[in-house]
Order: structure tokens, then sequence, then C-alpha cells
């Protein structure tokens, strides 16, 4: 969601390489990000009745039953910020938050004529990381697994700052994911995305040109990945991630 979608569509277009499909009605616009010829997410303006909310990225979780899942967060601490609602052709959902604020979506799709292949890690405009920063990381942790059965990994004792943790969310083999206890000067807790692209030195250079900030890195992290963290014009923050410099 974010203030000037046609910016942010250029931007992301640029730095990221995705390709976009315009969908909505005129009174509702919304544009679907494109990896090649799949949809990887989307940009649309802020609601009407949100006027003043800061830009952001939200990420959707599948579930078999979107009400019950709704009701689960409600039920385990959580908020629901949107009851369930239906996108004819695209799916059913509701926007919620985690007990400490963190919001996203439970998603289940529309029936689909056509079962799209599974994506291979590391496919350059897919999302190759989720990070949250917690409002309190183990307490965060147990709400996730208990809602959605996400399994830890490895954790990473990162000194002052905590422990990372890492995650399997069961969409895939191995890490998926990792969660720390937001940092003091971190305002509110939130989930970040990391989208995969050719190479993060060049997609820096790519983000200043079009006006972007970089907030951290370029950095190397275990698994001889490369990620930097960052702000786009119109203030919604990003992750970038690839698997060379």
């Amino acid at each position: 969601m974010t203030p000037d979608p046609v910016a942010a569509t250029a931007f992301y277009r640029k730095v990221v390489g995705w390709n976009e499909q315009a969908m909505g009605a005129p009174e509702a616009p919304y544009t679907v990000l494109l990896a090649g010829d799949r949809g990887i997410g989307g940009i649309m303006p802020v609601p009407p009745h949100a006027e003043g909310m800061h830009p952001h990225w939200i990420g959707y979780v599948l579930v078999d039953d979107v009400d019950a899942a709704a009701a689960n967060v409600a039920k385990a601490g959580g908020v629901v910020h949107r009851a369930a609602w239906d996108i004819p052709g695209v799916g059913r959902m509701a926007v919620v938050a985690d007990p400490h604020g963190a919001a996203f979506v439970v998603f289940k799709n529309a029936p689909q004529d056509v079962e799209l292949p599974d994506v291979a890690p590391g496919t350059v405009g897919h999302v190759g990381w989720r990070e949250l920063m917690a409002g309190d990381m183990p307490a965060a942790f147990d709400f996730y697994a208990g809602q959605f059965g996400w399994t830890k990994t490895v954790g990473h004792d990162m000194g002052p700052m905590g422990l990372y943790q890492l995650f399997n969310d069961g969409s895939g083999d191995g890490d998926t994911g990792g969660m720390m206890t937001k940092p003091a000067q971190m305002p509110v807790p939130g989930w970040n995305y990391y989208f995969t692209v050719d190479s993060v030195s060049a997609a820096v250079e790519r983000l200043k040109a079009g006006g972007g900030t970089v907030i951290n890195g370029p950095m190397q992290v275990p698994g001889d990945a490369w990620v930097v963290q960052a702000m786009d014009p119109q203030g919604a923050m990003f992750a970038l991630t690839s698997g060379a410099a």
C-alpha cells in the first residue's frame, strides 16, 4: 500500500525487474506484479479510510479456512483488522495482526483451472526470505507455530541484539524466514520481505538511482547470500537478496 502506486510500480520495475498488469476498477485500482508471467505481489493506493497510513508491504499466509484462521488469531490474542471477504476469481482473505501488532493476511486461493508448478529457491523476482522484527521473539514464535505449524530450525546469537531464530513455514525445505525481538528504536513490530535479485550490489545502484534509500548493508549473511535492507521513495521498507554480491 502506497500513496503513489504509479511511482512505486516504476521503482520496483527498475530495481527488481518485475513487470506489471493492471487490475481492479478505476475507483479501486490494483497492480499485479509479475516475475516473468507469474504474479508475485501487488501494489495499491492507501484506501481512503486508512488515510495517513504509512506505506508498507504486507505478507499473505495460505490457510485452508480463512474464517477459522482469523478466529483463531483473535483467540490467541491477535487482532482481526478486517473480517474475511471474497475477491471473485482471486480468493478469500482477512487482515489480521499477531498479539504484538505485526500485520499479515490469511488467504485461501480461489479454485484455479491450472495448477502452477513450484518455484525453485533463488528464482529472481520471488520472495527469498521473510523476517519478523517481533515485539517479543519467543512469544511471537509460539504464536505462529501454534497458528500455522511453523517449526524452528537454527538460532543465531546476535550478541546484544539477542537471538535470531530461523524457521521453516512449510513452503519449502530448510530455512524460509527468521525472527528476532525488535530493537528498542524500532517503533512497532513488523514483517519485512526480501525480494530476490540478480545481484544485490547492482540492485543497490538501481534503487539509489530510483530515489530509494539504503538502511543497512549490503552484507553477506550465513549461507553465503547477500542482503540489503532499504526504503522505497514513498517510505515503504523492503529488502533484497541474491546468491552473489
